[in-house]
């Protein structure tokens, strides 16, 4: 398996420490931060195969971070995966057309759901490259 590059961003620091330590263990080369505002300039710096986005954070929503991730030449084609344990999935159909999400996953989430996730994003994106 292609060893991919996840970063996560999240503002719940055992919920990522968890996170960050799954992915581990299964084989993803991951980098955890839990600042919103840090996020573009991280994704933009190390160059991930895909992002965990948690959709409600402190200091700077998901929906603004996914905006300014797109708007960024650096990182506009990163694909995102939303993450939260706020909003319900079908709610947010059109923010995350908006916002050119991937997908979104509702928290609590298992291990299996998340990597299962991980690689039939990577492998849609895979195939929209060939």
């Amino acid at each position: 398996m292609e060893k991919h590059k996840v970063l996560i961003v999240d503002d719940d620091g055992e919920f990522l420490e968890e996170l960050q330590e799954t992915l581990t263990l299964s084989g993803y080369d991951s980098v955890a931060i839990d600042d919103s505002t840090r996020a573009v300039e991280t994704a933009a710096k190390i160059k991930p195969d895909i992002i965990l986005l948690d959709l409600k954070m402190d200091k700077m929503s998901g929906f603004v971070v996914a905006t300014r991730l797109k708007q960024t030449s650096d990182t506009a084609s990163i694909p995102i995966i939303a993450i939260t344990g706020y909003f319900l999935k079908e709610k947010l159909t059109v923010f995350m057309k908006v916002c050119e999400l991937e997908t979104c996953m509702e928290k609590p989430f298992s291990p299996l759901d998340v990597i299962n996730q991980i690689e039939r994003v990577i492998a849609k994106v895979k195939g929209k490259l060939r």
